[in-house]
C-alpha cells in the first residue's frame, strides 16, 4: 500500500512526521508524493496561527475529496490541529477515518489498522507524555541537514500562545537518547544538526536540575560526521554564560542563535507574558555579540498585539533600527481561541496591523541588503544545497542562513559538487537577500 504524507507547521512537527515515517516503513508501507496514487493519506497538521489553521483544514477538505471518489482507503489526521479540535475534525469531515492527539503520534500503526478495518476514533495520550519509539526516523530533509527535537511541550504560557495547551508542559527528551538519535543521523550522512524545541534554552532543567543546553551541546560536538550544529528558539532570558562559551569553544557550533523577543516595549511585553524587559533585550544581545563578533543573530516579532499604541509600535520600529538584526519576521497579531489575549480589549484592526508589518519589514529590508553588502569581500564555508537546473552554479547556506528561512548563496562554477557538500567561497556580490560567490 502506497502511503502520502503531508507535513504542515513548523519543524518539530516536521519531526514527529519523519518519526512517523519510519514507523512505516519498518511496516513495509511504501511512500508517494502523489495523492492520486495513495491508499493511505495521513496530514500532519499545524494551527499555530489562523493562518495555518486554515492551512491545516484546507488540506483535510481537499483530500476528503480524493477518499469520496474512493481510491482513498483511509484518511488519518495528527497534530496539533487534531489535538485541539479532535472531536470536531469527526463529526464535521465524516471522510476522516481516525484523529491522532500530539503525544499520540507513535500509534500511527495502530491508527491505520484502525481506519483500514472501517473504523473511526480519536487515538489521544496524556498531554505532558514524551513519546520515545525506539524507530529510525525517514529524514525528509535531503539527507545532509536535519532537525533534533530536544524537548516537547512549553512552561511560558504567553497570553497569546496556545501551544502549553495542545503540546503539554515543558519536558526533556533524556540526554543520552539525544546523543543516540544524533549519531544514528550523522551515520546516514546528516552533516548539520539543527537543534529545536518549543524553548532550546531550557533543554534539561526538569531532568538535571539545571539548565543543560550547553552540555548537551558538547556531547553533540563529539560525533564524527557532524560539522554544522545549530541551535533555533532560543528564549533571550535564558541564555547561559555556559551556552555562551560552548559557542566560542566548539568549532563546529555555528555563530547563530534565534532569539524570538516579539517586541520591545515594556508594556507590551508584560501583557504578552514575556520574562524580558526592552533593556534586559539590549544587555543580552549586547553581550552576546560582545562575546562572539559575527554573530548572526536571527528574531521575530508580532504588531498589532492588543492594546498596542502608535506610539508603542514607534518603540519597537527604534529599537529594530538600533539593534540591526542580522534577520527578522514580523507576524500580525492572531487571536487565539482559549488564550488571555483573545479577550484582552482594544484589538487591533487587520490593515492596522498589516500596515505596522510592512512598516517593520521595510525597515529591517533596508537592514538586511546593507547587512549583505558588507558580506562582500569575505570567504565563508558554505553548504552546498543542490545545483541550479540549465546553469553552472549551485545553492547555498553560510553558518548564517538556517533552511528554508534564510538566505542563499549562488556560486558559479563548472566544478561539479554535491548536496551536502562543504565548499570555501569568496562572497562577490550580493542580490537583496541572497549572496553571490565563487569557489575558492
Amino acid at each position: 500500500m502506497k502511503i502520502l504524507f503531508i507535513s504542515l507547521g513548523c519543524d518539530k512537527n516536521l519531526v514527529d512526521t519523519e518519526v512517523m515515517l519510519g514507523l512505516l516503513a519498518s511496516r513495509g508501507y511504501e511512500m508517494t508524493d502523489d495523492e492520486t496514487e495513495a491508499d493511505i493519506i495521513v496530514i500532519n497538521t499545524c494551527c499555530f496561527i489562523h493562518d495555518a489553521k486554515e492551512e491545516s483544514i484546507q488540506n483535510i477538505l481537499e483530500m476528503a475529496e480524493y477518499k469520496k471518489e474512493g481510491k482513498v482507503k483511509a484518511l488519518i489526521v495528527t497534530g496539533c490541529l487534531a489535538e485541539r479540535y479532535r472531536q470536531e475534525i469527526l463529526d464535521e469531515i465524516p471522510e476522516v477515518d481516525e484523529v491522532l492527539g500530539t503525544t499520540a503520534y507513535d500509534r500511527i500503526l495502530d491508527a491505520v489498522d484502525a481506519a483500514l478495518a472501517g473504523e473511526h476514533s480519536v487515538m489521544l495520550a496524556d498531554i505532558d507524555a514524551l513519546p520515545l519509539p525506539d524507530t529510525k526516523r525517514l529524514v525528509t530533509t535531503g539527507g545532509h541537514f536535519a532537525y533534533l527535537k530536544i524537548a516537547e511541550g512549553c512552561d511560558k504560557h504567553c497570553t497569546y500562545c496556545i501551544i502549553p495547551k495542545i503540546r503539554g508542559n515543558y519536558r526533556s527528551v533524556p540526554m543520552e537518547r539525544l546523543i543516540r538519535e544524533a549519531e544514528e543521523l550523522a551515520a546516514q550522512g546528516v552533516k548539520e544538526l539543527i537543534l529545536v524545541a518549543q524553548e532550546t534554552t531550557l533543554y534539561g532543567k526538569d531532568l538535571y536540575g539545571e539548565k543543560s543546553l550547553h552540555r548537551l551541546v558538547r556531547e553533540l560536538c563529539r560525533i564524527s560526521g557532524l560539522q554544522w550544529i545549530r541551535i533555533l528558539y532560543c528564549y533571550p532570558e535564558e541564555i547561559t554564560d555556559e551556552l555562551i562559551q560552548v559557542m566560542k569553544e566548539e568549532k563546529k557550533v555555528c555563530h547563530y542563535l534565534d532569539l524570538p523577543i516579539q517586541h520591545a516595549s515594556d508594556a507590551v511585553l508584560k501583557r504578552m507574558g514575556r520574562r524580558t524587559t526592552k533593556q534586559e533585550l539590549i544587555e543580552i544581545i549586547g553581550k552576546l555579540r560582545r562575546e562572539i563578533p559575527d554573530i548572526c543573530l536571527r528574531t521575530t516579532l508580532i504588531t498589532g498585539f492588543p492594546g498596542e499604541t502608535e506610539k508603542q509600535h514607534e518603540e519597537l520600529i527604534e529599537f529594530v533600527d538600533e539593534m540591526e538584526f542580522d534577520r527578522l519576521g514580523v507576524f500580525t497579531y492572531s487571536p487565539e481561541e482559549d488564550t488571555p489575549a483573545e479577550k484582552m480589549p482594544d484589538q487591533i484592526d487587520e490593515e492596522v496591523k498589516e500596515e505596522r508589518q510592512a512598516e517593520l519589514m521595510e525597515l529591517q529590508q533596508e537592514i538586511a541588503f546593507d547587512n549583505a553588502e558588507r558580506m562582500v569581500g569575505r570567504e565563508v564555508l558554505v553548504m552546498i544545497e543542490g545545483k541550479v537546473a540549465d546553469e553552472n552554479a549551485y545553492v547555498g547556506r553560510t553558518y548564517r542562513d538556517a533552511p528554508n528561512v534564510d538566505g542563499l548563496i549562488f556560486i558559479n562554477t563548472d566544478e561539479e559538487l554535491l548536496s551536502g557538500d562543504f565548499a570555501r567561497v569568496k562572497v562577490t556580490g550580493a542580490l537583496d537577500y541572497d549572496l553571490i560567490g565563487e569557489l575558492l
